[in-house]
């Protein structure tokens, strides 16, 4: 009976943790310390705070997204985040205490002697605060505008200076005000955020008559990193998603690693190299399933580049290796030697192949018109050996970089062999910026593919953030505006393995209790779900903090709404679907709700349904039943 108690009382700390976290995990805290706002009932009271170091006047280096190698870390309603900037460390520990109220914890310890301060800011754009007034009295700070008031309350006296940055008002809190080498300074802030909460109904309206491109799903890399734990991640990830586009890797420098050997013959007499052969299993694998499969290339053997090893400088085990231009035809049928013998042996016909990001270098680095002469020149000579594998045009490292793909789009030689349009969606996607990879697209006429699919490239160094909600909801926007905006044929998650893992548990980073699915998962599951050979159909919110896509089989009349409530909740009527359609199934993913499922009426092509606080919505009709 004890034992039963004991077993009870833990069971109801656990319970009461979750409920706590539940109520209280409101400040969105990004993995590299920066505060974004402070969630009441849904709605985000916006606001970006960093740390800096340096001179105010001058410049002072920022907190910012792959600046700093920072460790993340929860502690039930604690998050705490340890980093450094240029010699001072920083430790800041967030907590939500109630709502609208959180504790701020900053530590700083500099390294350094330095004629420059350390400083807590926050940032403050014109559009919940152009007529914001910011009152500094002693040790407290008030910021009221029409629709957000927001009060910082600390422990002792900061000097307070308020700037204009680049059309933000930036408020900078002097924590040191000259860095001494040893010297630490402790600071506490309680932050109080309110404002209005916007309940108002959202309308959705879809225009079926202009369907647009195809979708054919959602896809996966399957870059095999972890013996160990990528087994059960691909596992699990094949059986319980519908998967439909593969990528995989071209393990370059195991395949052939002496420039005077016949990597064919050698795998005849002696058999391939573990990781080639566990590759090609990994390809094979995909392409029985009926997912067309893209090959990537990472590591060059040494053989194959422009000069030695040592010439070229090691980046955090990344090398922008330069191919030499000498050596074409033996990188030529190096590569194609691959490509075939995957089809012999293993029957898999590569659809498209790249080198990965050779806009910057990882690990192959291209000018943009030699990646347009490779494009051209490869693409001829696998066309010559009878293979159907096209050339992937980009694979670039993020949507920023995009004249890298204009000398081949200028080149009309190039364009029969280019089999797709490939950008990674790390950075800087901008509706804009979006916009111009879906125009090349059509320009070309070929799809557009997401060959990378995330939003933090450096998010592997601190992998708690893939447990988090916050981190969820950024990933499930960012690719419901790709979709919405530029219609890719599909998006490949990075990864479906144990690197960037949609799961948690058995070891995976660390992580204890058993294998499990994150609210990312169920994400990317209520995305996958999308029917099969379906359109893009444009859709509109009339609020904007509701991004929205939609995706149409006319034939089947199968359809799919896919809605991210970024705020508070709110109704939604969806209007312009089929006025033979009666029923449809409406899933919702948040932080208690995995991929919940309910059904509502449709009637005249019009349905409402109910959106939860930052939640993801999707809303699948039912097939039309016909009496004939």
């Amino acid at each position: 009976m004890k034992k039963n108690k004991r077993v009870l009382l833990v069971i109801g700390l656990l319970l009461t943790n979750f409920h706590l976290q539940t109520i209280f995990a409101q400040t969105e805290v990004m993995a590299w310390s920066n505060i974004t706002g402070v969630r009441v009932d849904g709605e985000l009271i916006d606001f970006e705070s960093s740390l800096r170091v340096g001179d105010f006047n001058t410049y002072a280096e920022p907190s910012k997204k792959e600046w700093q190698r920072p460790l993340y870390h929860r502690e039930g309603n604690t998050q705490e985040v340890r980093t450094n900037i240029r010699k001072v460390r920083f430790t800041q520990k967030v907590t939500d205490i109630a709502k609208s109220h959180t504790h701020i914890t900053i530590e700083a310890q500099s390294d350094t002697t330095m004629s420059q301060a350390a400083y807590f800011c926050i940032t403050l754009t014109p559009e919940n605060y152009s007529d914001a007034k910011i009152r500094v009295r002693n040790k407290k700070i008030t910021i009221t505008s029409a629709n957000r008031q927001i009060k910082l309350d600390s422990d002792k006296p900061l000097k307070t200076i308020v700037k204009e940055e680049e059309g933000n008002r930036v408020i900078y809190m002097v924590l040191m005000p000259t860095l001494q080498k040893g010297t630490s300074k402790k600071v506490e802030i309680d932050l109080y955020a309110t404002g209005t909460i916007d309940h108002s109904d959202a309308n959705i309206a879809l225009n079926i008559k202009e369907p647009g491109n195809l979708f054919v799903g959602f896809g996966g890399n399957f870059r095999l990193q972890n013996p160990k734990n990528d087994p059960k991640v691909i596992d699990y990830c094949l059986k319980n998603l519908r998967v439909a586009y593969g990528r995989v890797e071209f393990p370059w420098r195991i395949w052939h690693p002496e420039e005077n050997m016949d990597p064919v013959e050698h795998a005849q007499q002696n058999g391939l190299p573990v990781h080639v052969e566990k590759s090609m299993l990994m390809a094979k694998r995909l392409k029985e399933i009926g997912l067309p499969v893209i090959l990537s290339g990472w590591f060059p053997p040494f053989w194959a580049i422009d000069g030695k090893p040592e010439d070229y400088k090691q980046g955090s085990g990344v090398v922008a290796y330069r191919l030499n231009p000498q050596k074409k035809e033996k990188i030529y049928k190096s590569i194609a030697d691959y490509l075939v013998y995957l089809k012999k042996n293993y029957g898999v016909e590569i659809a498209m192949f790249s080198f990965n990001e050779s806009d910057i270098g990882i690990d192959v680095l291209h000018t943009p018109q030699q990646h347009a002469e490779f494009i051209k020149e490869f693409g001829e000579y696998l066309a010559k050996l009878n293979l159907p594998t096209k050339m992937l045009l980009g694979d670039n490292s993020d949507a920023t970089t995009f004249d890298f793909i204009l000398p081949a789009m200028k080149d009309n030689s190039t364009h029969k062999y280019i089999g797709a349009i490939s950008f990674h969606s790390w950075r800087g996607c901008d509706d804009a910026t979006l916009a111009k990879w879906g125009e090349a697209a059509k320009q070309l006429n070929v799809p557009l593919i997401i060959g990378e699919g995330s939003t933090d490239a450096a998010a592997h160094r601190y992998a708690e953030i893939f447990n988090e909600s916050t981190f969820a909801l950024y990933e499930i926007n960012l690719y419901t505006r790709i979709c919405a905006i530029c219609q890719p044929l599909s998006i490949l998650q990075w990864q479906l393995t144990s690197d960037y893992s949609l799961l948690w548990g058995d070891g995976i980073y660390r992580s204890q209790g058993p294998l499990r699915p994150t609210q990312r998962f169920w994400n990317m599951k209520q995305l996958a779900s999308t029917p099969e050979e379906a359109l893009s159909i444009p859709v509109t919110s009339s609020k904007k903090n509701i991004n929205a896509a939609a995706f149409g089989n006319v034939v089947r009349g199968e359809y799919a709404i896919h809605l991210v409530n970024n705020g508070a909740d709110c109704n939604a009527t969806i209007t312009g679907l089929p006025k033979d359609i009666q029923t449809a199934t409406v899933f919702i993913t948040n932080t208690k709700d995995s991929m919940t499922p309910s059904t509502v009426t449709v009637k005249d092509g019009k349905v409402q349904v109910h959106l939860p606080a930052i939640s993801f919505i999707t809303i699948i009709t039912e097939k039309p039943i016909y009496n004939y």
